[in-house]
Protein backbone atom coordinates (compact mmCIF):
# COMPACT_ATOMS: atom_id res chain seq x y z
CA UNK A 1 0.00 0.00 0.00
CA UNK A 2 1.11 3.54 -0.99
CA UNK A 3 2.70 5.42 2.16
CA UNK A 4 0.54 8.37 2.87
CA UNK A 5 1.42 12.12 4.42
CA UNK A 6 -0.86 11.54 7.25
CA UNK A 7 1.28 7.97 7.50
CA UNK A 8 4.51 9.71 8.23
CA UNK A 9 2.57 12.33 10.75
CA UNK A 10 1.21 9.74 12.62
CA UNK A 11 4.11 8.05 12.79
CA UNK A 12 6.28 11.00 14.22
CA UNK A 13 3.53 12.17 16.27
CA UNK A 14 3.34 15.70 14.36
CA UNK A 15 0.04 17.32 11.97
CA UNK A 16 -0.04 16.07 8.57
CA UNK A 17 -0.03 20.43 8.07
CA UNK A 18 3.62 19.86 8.88
CA UNK A 19 4.62 17.26 6.92
CA UNK A 20 3.13 18.73 3.84
CA UNK A 21 4.88 22.01 4.92
CA UNK A 22 8.35 20.38 5.17
CA UNK A 23 6.91 18.76 1.51
CA UNK A 24 6.78 21.99 -0.02
CA UNK A 25 9.63 23.81 1.59
CA UNK A 26 8.11 26.53 3.83
CA UNK A 27 10.39 28.38 5.67
CA UNK A 28 8.33 28.07 8.93
CA UNK A 29 9.39 24.64 9.95
CA UNK A 30 12.18 24.21 12.58
CA UNK A 31 15.38 22.52 11.12
CA UNK A 32 15.42 19.86 13.72
CA UNK A 33 11.50 18.88 12.11
CA UNK A 34 12.52 19.15 9.27
CA UNK A 35 15.16 16.50 9.27
CA UNK A 36 12.77 14.26 10.88
CA UNK A 37 10.51 14.39 8.42
CA UNK A 38 12.75 13.79 5.25
CA UNK A 39 14.81 11.00 6.82
CA UNK A 40 11.30 9.52 7.37
CA UNK A 41 10.20 10.00 3.71
CA UNK A 42 13.28 8.66 2.58
CA UNK A 43 13.12 5.00 5.15
CA UNK A 44 9.45 4.85 4.02
CA UNK A 45 10.36 5.56 0.26
CA UNK A 46 7.65 8.06 -0.12
CA UNK A 47 6.86 9.54 -3.39
CA UNK A 48 4.94 12.58 -3.94
CA UNK A 49 1.94 12.30 -6.31
CA UNK A 50 3.06 15.73 -7.55
CA UNK A 51 -0.03 15.49 -10.08
CA UNK A 52 -2.66 15.77 -7.40
CA UNK A 53 -0.56 18.44 -5.63
CA UNK A 54 -0.83 20.72 -8.17
CA UNK A 55 -4.39 20.16 -8.93
CA UNK A 56 -5.20 21.16 -4.98
CA UNK A 57 -2.66 24.41 -5.38
CA UNK A 58 -3.13 24.86 -8.54
CA UNK A 59 0.78 24.68 -9.32
CA UNK A 60 2.72 22.48 -11.62
CA UNK A 61 5.64 22.35 -8.76
CA UNK A 62 7.93 23.18 -11.98
CA UNK A 63 10.94 26.19 -12.55
CA UNK A 64 12.00 27.41 -16.25
CA UNK A 65 15.31 28.35 -16.82
CA UNK A 66 16.49 30.03 -20.03
CA UNK A 67 20.09 30.20 -20.74
CA UNK A 68 22.28 31.79 -23.48
CA UNK A 69 23.65 28.39 -23.69
CA UNK A 70 23.19 25.09 -22.41
CA UNK A 71 26.27 23.37 -23.34
CA UNK A 72 28.38 26.57 -21.93
CA UNK A 73 30.60 24.94 -18.95
CA UNK A 74 29.30 28.28 -16.77
CA UNK A 75 25.80 27.77 -17.10
CA UNK A 76 25.86 24.13 -17.06
CA UNK A 77 27.63 24.27 -13.84
CA UNK A 78 24.95 27.10 -12.77
CA UNK A 79 21.78 24.37 -13.68
CA UNK A 80 23.10 21.60 -12.33
CA UNK A 81 23.55 23.28 -8.57
CA UNK A 82 20.44 25.11 -9.16
CA UNK A 83 18.57 21.26 -9.55
CA UNK A 84 19.97 19.91 -6.56
CA UNK A 85 18.15 23.04 -4.86
CA UNK A 86 14.89 22.57 -6.34
CA UNK A 87 14.97 18.55 -6.76
CA UNK A 88 15.59 19.07 -2.40
CA UNK A 89 11.72 20.50 -2.35
CA UNK A 90 10.71 17.96 -5.16
CA UNK A 91 10.32 20.66 -7.87
CA UNK A 92 11.26 19.59 -11.68
CA UNK A 93 13.78 21.93 -13.77
CA UNK A 94 12.70 22.89 -16.93
CA UNK A 95 15.67 23.86 -19.58
CA UNK A 96 15.40 26.24 -22.93
CA UNK A 97 18.27 27.54 -24.56
CA UNK A 98 18.17 31.31 -26.60
CA UNK A 99 21.24 30.64 -28.67
CA UNK A 100 22.12 34.16 -28.03
CA UNK A 101 18.88 34.81 -30.05
CA UNK A 102 16.42 37.70 -28.30
CA UNK A 103 13.73 36.43 -30.51
CA UNK A 104 14.48 32.74 -29.72
CA UNK A 105 14.38 33.89 -26.29
CA UNK A 106 11.04 35.22 -26.41
CA UNK A 107 9.20 32.30 -27.82
CA UNK A 108 11.70 29.76 -25.62
CA UNK A 109 9.34 32.16 -22.51
CA UNK A 110 6.30 31.97 -23.83
CA UNK A 111 6.47 28.29 -23.81
CA UNK A 112 7.34 27.63 -20.62
CA UNK A 113 4.94 30.48 -19.47
CA UNK A 114 2.56 27.98 -21.40
CA UNK A 115 3.46 25.05 -19.34
CA UNK A 116 2.29 26.71 -16.29
CA UNK A 117 6.33 26.86 -14.91
CA UNK A 118 6.13 28.38 -11.43
CA UNK A 119 8.95 30.66 -11.83
CA UNK A 120 11.13 31.42 -13.81
CA UNK A 121 15.08 31.91 -14.11
CA UNK A 122 16.18 33.67 -17.20
CA UNK A 123 19.96 34.51 -18.19
CA UNK A 124 18.56 37.40 -20.79
CA UNK A 125 20.26 37.60 -24.04
CA UNK A 126 18.08 41.17 -24.87
CA UNK A 127 20.11 43.93 -25.39
CA UNK A 128 17.38 46.21 -23.83
CA UNK A 129 14.45 45.00 -21.42
CA UNK A 130 12.55 47.78 -20.25
CA UNK A 131 9.37 45.32 -19.16
CA UNK A 132 9.95 41.56 -18.65
CA UNK A 133 5.59 40.96 -19.09
CA UNK A 134 6.45 42.04 -22.60
CA UNK A 135 8.12 38.54 -22.90
CA UNK A 136 5.86 36.64 -20.61
CA UNK A 137 2.82 37.13 -18.23
CA UNK A 138 2.22 39.17 -14.96
CA UNK A 139 0.77 35.82 -13.44
CA UNK A 140 4.45 34.15 -13.26
CA UNK A 141 7.12 35.70 -10.94
CA UNK A 142 10.85 34.99 -12.26
CA UNK A 143 14.55 36.52 -11.57
CA UNK A 144 17.06 37.38 -13.91
CA UNK A 145 20.69 35.63 -12.53
CA UNK A 146 24.34 36.33 -14.39
CA UNK A 147 22.56 39.46 -16.67
CA UNK A 148 21.65 42.07 -14.77
CA UNK A 149 19.08 45.66 -15.36
CA UNK A 150 19.78 47.84 -13.53
CA UNK A 151 16.76 50.02 -14.60
CA UNK A 152 14.36 47.34 -14.58
CA UNK A 153 12.96 46.32 -11.21
CA UNK A 154 13.75 42.55 -10.54
CA UNK A 155 14.97 40.05 -8.82
CA UNK A 156 19.11 39.51 -9.67
CA UNK A 157 21.46 36.70 -8.68
CA UNK A 158 24.59 37.08 -10.12
CA UNK A 159 28.52 38.12 -9.44
CA UNK A 160 30.04 41.36 -8.72
CA UNK A 161 31.13 42.14 -12.21
CA UNK A 162 32.72 45.53 -12.17
CA UNK A 163 34.73 43.98 -9.35
CA UNK A 164 35.76 41.25 -11.63
CA UNK A 165 37.24 43.52 -13.77
CA UNK A 166 39.08 45.18 -11.31
CA UNK A 167 40.65 42.15 -9.51
CA UNK A 168 41.91 40.93 -12.81
CA UNK A 169 43.63 44.58 -13.86
CA UNK A 170 45.22 44.86 -10.40
CA UNK A 171 46.34 41.78 -10.76
CA UNK A 172 48.00 42.32 -13.92
CA UNK A 173 49.71 45.21 -12.57
CA UNK A 174 50.62 44.02 -9.65
CA UNK A 175 53.41 41.85 -11.58
CA UNK A 176 54.98 44.57 -14.00
CA UNK A 177 52.55 44.72 -16.76
CA UNK A 178 52.67 47.59 -18.79
CA UNK A 179 50.01 47.85 -21.49
CA UNK A 180 47.12 45.56 -20.67
CA UNK A 181 44.86 44.77 -23.41
CA UNK A 182 40.90 43.76 -22.89
CA UNK A 183 38.67 41.01 -24.67
CA UNK A 184 35.08 41.28 -24.26
CA UNK A 185 31.31 41.13 -24.94
CA UNK A 186 29.28 43.95 -26.32
CA UNK A 187 25.75 44.92 -24.84
CA UNK A 188 25.15 42.52 -21.63
CA UNK A 189 26.04 43.68 -18.53
CA UNK A 190 28.31 41.38 -17.40
CA UNK A 191 30.82 42.91 -20.26
CA UNK A 192 30.10 46.24 -19.69
CA UNK A 193 30.87 45.99 -16.11
CA UNK A 194 33.65 44.06 -16.19
CA UNK A 195 35.06 46.47 -18.78
CA UNK A 196 34.27 49.53 -16.61
CA UNK A 197 36.47 48.02 -13.70
CA UNK A 198 38.95 47.59 -16.01
CA UNK A 199 38.85 51.24 -17.50
CA UNK A 200 38.88 52.63 -13.79
CA UNK A 201 41.51 50.24 -12.50
CA UNK A 202 44.07 51.38 -15.59
CA UNK A 203 42.30 55.28 -14.91
CA UNK A 204 43.60 54.96 -10.75
CA UNK A 205 46.85 53.91 -11.51
CA UNK A 206 47.72 56.62 -13.84
CA UNK A 207 47.86 54.19 -17.10
CA UNK A 208 46.72 55.20 -20.46
CA UNK A 209 43.43 53.68 -21.55
CA UNK A 210 44.50 52.79 -25.36
CA UNK A 211 41.07 52.02 -27.60
CA UNK A 212 43.11 49.69 -29.36
CA UNK A 213 44.29 47.40 -26.54
CA UNK A 214 40.23 46.89 -26.28
CA UNK A 215 38.45 44.25 -28.24
CA UNK A 216 34.82 43.38 -27.93
CA UNK A 217 32.34 41.45 -30.00
CA UNK A 218 29.00 39.49 -29.75
CA UNK A 219 27.62 36.38 -29.12
CA UNK A 220 30.57 35.66 -26.43
CA UNK A 221 29.13 32.59 -24.66
CA UNK A 222 28.42 30.57 -28.22
CA UNK A 223 31.76 31.21 -29.78
CA UNK A 224 33.65 31.02 -26.71
CA UNK A 225 37.53 30.05 -27.91
CA UNK A 226 36.97 30.94 -31.29
CA UNK A 227 35.94 34.59 -30.64
CA UNK A 228 39.19 34.76 -28.21
CA UNK A 229 41.43 32.89 -30.65
CA UNK A 230 39.89 35.74 -33.42
CA UNK A 231 40.53 38.37 -31.18
CA UNK A 232 43.93 38.14 -29.78
CA UNK A 233 45.13 37.81 -33.27
CA UNK A 234 43.72 41.33 -34.00
CA UNK A 235 45.67 42.10 -30.81
CA UNK A 236 48.80 40.52 -32.11
CA UNK A 237 48.81 42.68 -35.12
CA UNK A 238 49.67 46.02 -33.69
CA UNK A 239 52.64 47.95 -33.82
CA UNK A 240 52.77 47.65 -30.21
CA UNK A 241 51.10 43.95 -29.02
CA UNK A 242 49.80 43.97 -25.53
CA UNK A 243 52.10 42.10 -22.75
CA UNK A 244 48.67 41.20 -20.77
CA UNK A 245 44.92 39.96 -21.70
CA UNK A 246 41.88 40.06 -19.34
CA UNK A 247 39.58 38.23 -21.02
CA UNK A 248 35.37 38.22 -20.18
CA UNK A 249 35.46 34.36 -19.62
CA UNK A 250 37.71 31.18 -19.41
CA UNK A 251 36.63 29.58 -23.09
CA UNK A 252 37.89 33.32 -24.33
CA UNK A 253 41.09 33.25 -22.87
CA UNK A 254 41.88 30.04 -23.71
CA UNK A 255 41.05 30.90 -27.25
CA UNK A 256 43.42 34.05 -26.78
CA UNK A 257 46.22 31.51 -25.53
CA UNK A 258 46.24 29.49 -28.66
CA UNK A 259 46.90 32.27 -30.81
CA UNK A 260 49.62 32.90 -28.51
CA UNK A 261 51.22 29.99 -29.01
CA UNK A 262 50.86 29.78 -32.42
CA UNK A 263 52.34 33.01 -32.94
CA UNK A 264 55.80 31.84 -31.03
CA UNK A 265 54.92 33.51 -27.82
CA UNK A 266 55.36 32.32 -24.42
CA UNK A 267 52.26 32.68 -21.53
CA UNK A 268 53.21 34.28 -19.11
CA UNK A 269 56.78 35.57 -19.94
CA UNK A 270 55.64 37.70 -23.55
CA UNK A 271 51.47 38.08 -22.76
CA UNK A 272 49.83 37.07 -19.09
CA UNK A 273 45.94 35.69 -19.04
CA UNK A 274 43.86 36.21 -16.65
CA UNK A 275 39.75 34.59 -17.49
CA UNK A 276 36.74 34.38 -15.49
CA UNK A 277 34.56 31.72 -14.30
CA UNK A 278 37.53 29.62 -12.82
CA UNK A 279 35.98 26.58 -14.76
CA UNK A 280 36.73 23.08 -13.53
CA UNK A 281 38.94 22.50 -16.21
CA UNK A 282 41.27 25.71 -16.14
CA UNK A 283 43.55 24.17 -13.76
CA UNK A 284 44.17 20.92 -16.41
CA UNK A 285 45.25 23.48 -19.52
CA UNK A 286 48.67 23.03 -20.77
CA UNK A 287 49.30 26.52 -19.46
CA UNK A 288 46.59 26.47 -16.29
CA UNK A 289 44.58 29.87 -16.36
CA UNK A 290 44.36 32.47 -13.75
CA UNK A 291 41.16 33.33 -13.39
CA UNK A 292 38.40 35.35 -11.36
CA UNK A 293 36.23 32.76 -9.08
CA UNK A 294 32.34 33.25 -10.06
CA UNK A 295 31.31 30.34 -8.44
CA UNK A 296 28.23 29.25 -10.51
CA UNK A 297 27.58 26.84 -8.17
CA UNK A 298 26.52 28.80 -5.44
CA UNK A 299 24.59 31.15 -7.76
CA UNK A 300 22.73 27.92 -8.21
CA UNK A 301 21.71 27.40 -4.62
CA UNK A 302 21.45 31.49 -3.97
CA UNK A 303 18.96 31.33 -6.98
CA UNK A 304 17.09 28.38 -6.80
CA UNK A 305 16.34 29.25 -2.77
CA UNK A 306 15.25 33.13 -4.08
CA UNK A 307 12.96 31.15 -7.03
CA UNK A 308 11.57 28.82 -3.92
CA UNK A 309 10.97 31.76 -2.47
CA UNK A 310 9.07 33.05 -4.89
CA UNK A 311 6.77 30.60 -5.75
CA UNK A 312 4.79 31.27 -1.96
CA UNK A 313 5.53 34.91 -1.92
CA UNK A 314 5.46 36.38 -5.43
CA UNK A 315 5.31 39.86 -4.14
CA UNK A 316 8.33 39.50 -2.87
CA UNK A 317 10.27 43.35 -3.05
CA UNK A 318 13.05 43.24 -5.64
CA UNK A 319 16.16 41.48 -4.35
CA UNK A 320 19.97 41.89 -5.40
CA UNK A 321 22.03 38.93 -4.58
CA UNK A 322 25.34 39.82 -5.39
CA UNK A 323 28.24 37.32 -4.70
CA UNK A 324 32.04 38.32 -4.56
CA UNK A 325 34.46 36.70 -6.95
CA UNK A 326 38.14 35.52 -6.15
CA UNK A 327 40.58 35.69 -8.32
CA UNK A 328 42.77 31.98 -8.11
CA UNK A 329 46.48 32.47 -9.17
CA UNK A 330 47.93 29.79 -11.46
CA UNK A 331 50.75 29.57 -14.22
CA UNK A 332 48.97 31.60 -16.80
CA UNK A 333 50.50 35.14 -15.22
CA UNK A 334 52.59 33.34 -12.63
CA UNK A 335 54.92 30.78 -13.09
CA UNK A 336 55.33 29.57 -10.19
CA UNK A 337 51.82 30.78 -8.24
CA UNK A 338 52.52 28.88 -5.05
CA UNK A 339 55.73 30.70 -4.43
CA UNK A 340 54.44 34.40 -5.20
CA UNK A 341 50.93 34.08 -3.62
Amino acid sequence: MAIRLKDIARDLGISTVTVSKVLRGNQDISEKTRARVLKRMQEFHYKPNMLARGLASGRTYTMGLVVPDLVHPFFAEFAKSLAGVLRASHMALLLASSEENPELEQQEIRTLVGRGVDALLIASSQARLKNFYELGDEKTPFLLFDRNFPYLSAHFVGSDDYKIGRIATEHLISIGKKRIAHIGGREISPSLERLRGYRDTLQNQRMETREELIVTCNRFEELGDEAGYQAMQDLLKLRRRPDAVFCYNDLTAIGAMQATREAGLKTPEDIAFVGSGNLRYAKHLRIPLTSVDQQPDLLGVRAGELALELTTNPDLPPKTILLEPRLVVRQSTVPNPEQKI
